[in-house]
């Protein structure tokens, strides 16, 4: 059976630090913390479940920080959690098999990250992450925000999945702080960063510069296929925000050209031919997203509804509006077999029967 260092890096997570470590409690060999400058009840909690608490002085640089955690392990596999991850009860025994089964020449296993969730608690985002990483010293972690170690050696699949249940803002500005002085320091950003740095700008509404740090990383010859893609949407976004509803097709439909469309950039073209009023082509776009097979294991991230309850919920108002009301009640009906409490289907639906 393969041994697991559990690697946590943490600073004032009094509010979720216990309930994360009561989720993963029995499933590892080793639990190491490391405090950047706790002020709370941290580090006295994580003294209830370990007595490998170490402190690490806070860089602006996570790469740095994680990097201090992986330095402390002593099992074969180094396995990283944020405070507000937990592994669902749901996800024990998937996690429990992949321990005892996982085959000794395995470097990393990538394991799904559900970040988002709707109101029945089913992930509405999500994304493979390197999880469980090889002890050894050519895995490690780089970039300041956003840090990643790169996919390398042999590579296995896991259907157990962490949950991010994220408690409170923590520290909003925490990120693009931590680029704007990178930047101020005379730093180039790499591609990845240059993409992260684009989504942060997005974040505080700061659309001007977000779209044109997008449009600087899309011209890059070099880039994740999947971060590219990801950056079409975005930008697109940025533009409508902006009332530059003529800039974003554009970018939506340059995405095209990185790879064939997946349902969630379907839904997004489809979504702008909507907003047009030209229900036709918005149509086809969202018929094409029903079509498109989901592939979780891109690394991209994930949008399970824009497979089938987004593109048939559009699909009502499309058709609907179009004249066609027993095709809206269809898809509409279809919509509602993937979330039968959805609010908006069950608002369609009222309409659909005042109508009979």
């Amino acid at each position: 059976m393969a041994t697991i260092s559990l690697c946590m890096i943490v600073k004032n997570e009094e509010k979720t630090l216990a309930r994360c470590l009561d989720s993963i409690e029995g499933l590892v060999d080793e639990i190491i913390i490391v405090d950047t400058g706790s002020t709370d009840r941290t580090v006295e909690i994580a003294a209830e479940f370990t007595d490998k608490i170490f402190r690490h002085p806070w860089t602006d640089d996570f790469a740095a920080a994680r990097n201090a955690s992986f330095s402390k392990a002593s099992m074969e596999y180094c396995m990283w959690l944020d405070a507000e991850d937990v592994l669902l009860p749901t996800e024990r025994d998937k996690f429990l098999q992949l321990k005892q089964s996982l085959p000794p020449d395995t470097d990393m296993v990538m394991m799904k990250y559900n970040t988002a969730f709707d109101e029945t608690g089913n992930p509405v985002f999500s994304y493979y992450r390197e999880r469980l990483i090889r002890n050894v010293p050519e895995y490690r972690w780089v970039g300041e925000v956003h840090e990643v170690i790169s996919p390398a050696g042999n590579i296995l699949y896991s259907d157990a999945a962490i949950s991010h249940k994220k408690e409170g803002p923590g520290d909003p500005d925490r990120n693009l702080r931590i680029y704007r002085r990178m930047l101020e320091s005379g730093k180039n950003l790499d591609p990845r960063q240059l993409y992260y740095y684009g989504r942060e700008l997005y974040y505080h509404w700061q659309y001007e510069e977000a779209a044109a740090v997008f449009e600087k990383f899309l011209d890059l010859p070099e880039g994740w296929v999947q971060n590219k893609i990801e950056a079409c949407t975005v930008c697109a976004d940025c533009y409508y925000r902006l009332g530059r509803n003529d800039d974003a097709l554009p970018v939506l439909l340059r995405s095209l050209s990185f790879d064939t469309p997946r349902a969630e950039l379907c839904c997004e073209i489809g979504n702008h031919f909507l907003k047009c009023g030209n229900y036709r082509s918005a149509v086809y776009w969202y018929e094409t997203a029903l079509t498109r097979e989901r592939n979780d294991r891109t690394g991209g991230f994930v949008l399970p509804d824009c497979y089938d309850y987004i593109p048939m919920l559009q699909l009502c108002v499309c058709y609907d509006r179009l004249g066609d009301r027993e095709k809206a009640r269809e898809y509409n009906e279809m919509a509602g077999s993937c979330k039968p409490f959805s609010k908006a289907y069950l608002y369609n639906k009222r309409y659909f029967e005042s109508l009979s």
